[in-house]
């Protein structure tokens, strides 16, 4: 294939697929990008630029034009092109997540252990959830706070009290609390974080990503999507008890969780496509009725960016 006419925004692997959107997700969220400096994101934004201008510097082979994708997909936001911060990507995940994930889990037999750790949690995700979110629909640093405040006290209350509930229940239930505090906290911390995506709706398009108005339904079917991947990408690393591995502790227990959130971060992210749709039919009747105005039965469903 000649180079001139090679599509860098084309998916490498079939999208509409679990495996395409595993393999897709596994090359973005690899860890190891962010460890590269903004210098070397920029030149892949660069290159991925100046290849959708059709200007592709010679000697550039398709090897090296696949990689700035890699780069220019996990650094920056699909939707406004921006460079993200390190620690919202997704390829931070693995390092974040691990460390915040290892040390829920070995300290939480005290109230104030509980406390503070659900309280770095919850601060990391709701900066990953500000990054990930879509884009189009803006926020104030006000309705930033609120969301954070919320979603932080949500999770600091139920963490206390399971904590405070499972005090003399066995080990193996006491194990559950890091989770169900996680699980409760996302159900209110990503929809909180997005919040004006529900109040305003979120931009949906055409298959040719022509624009056709803006859908409350749209964004909470994307923002459901989203808390049940989180849920899942954190349960088997917070599902580890002592009770059967009982050698986990401080630094083994930490690259355990790694282990498993090298697997999951990029699991489930594949669960949903990022590029939702949704019908015509199930939108909101005032945009049902322009959208069917204006193109008929040409337009069947819509499509919208998820966000992660």
């Amino acid at each position: 294939m000649a180079l001139s006419s090679f599509d860098i925004d084309a998916p490498r692997w079939d999208q509409s697929t679990f495996m395409g959107r595993l393999k897709h997700f596994f090359n973005i969220t690899d860890w190891r990008t962010a460890l590269l400096p903004d210098s070397r994101l920029d030149e892949a934004k660069a290159l991925v630029e100046s290849c959708r201008a059709g200007s592709i510097p010679p000697g550039t082979t398709e090897e090296q034009l696949h990689y700035a994708k890699k780069l220019y997909d996990s650094a920056f936001h699909p939707d406004t092109g921006d460079r993200m911060n390190l620690i919202g990507r997704m390829s931070f995940q693995v390092p974040g997540g691990m460390a915040i994930t290892g040390c829920m889990l070995q300290f939480y037999r005290t109230v104030p252990a509980v406390v503070f750790w659900q309280w770095v949690n919850q601060s990391f995700n709701a900066l990953v959830n500000y990054t990930n979110r879509n884009a189009a629909s803006p926020i104030t640093p006000k309705q930033i706070g609120v969301a954070y405040v919320t979603a932080t006290s949500t999770a600091l209350a139920t963490a206390v009290g399971l904590n405070l509930y499972t005090k003399k229940a066995p080990p193996l239930v006491a194990r559950w609390v890091p989770f169900a505090a996680v699980a409760a906290a996302n159900c209110v911390n990503i929809p909180m974080m997005r919040q004006q995506e529900i109040l305003n709706g979120i931009a949906v398009t055409d298959e040719n990503g022509n624009k056709l108005g803006h859908s409350k339904k749209a964004a909470v079917k994307g923002i459901i999507q989203v808390v049940i991947s989180r849920i899942t990408m954190a349960a088997p690393g917070m599902s580890m008890h002592k009770k059967r591995i009982t050698y986990l502790h401080g630094p083994i227990q930490v690259m355990m969780v790694g282990v498993f959130l090298v697997f999951m971060v990029p699991a489930a992210c594949s669960l949903f496509p990022q590029r939702c749709s949704m019908a015509v039919s199930k939108l909101e009747p005032e945009l049902r009725d322009v959208i069917v105005s204006q193109y008929g039965d040409a337009v069947q469903r819509v499509y919208f960016n998820k966000g992660l």
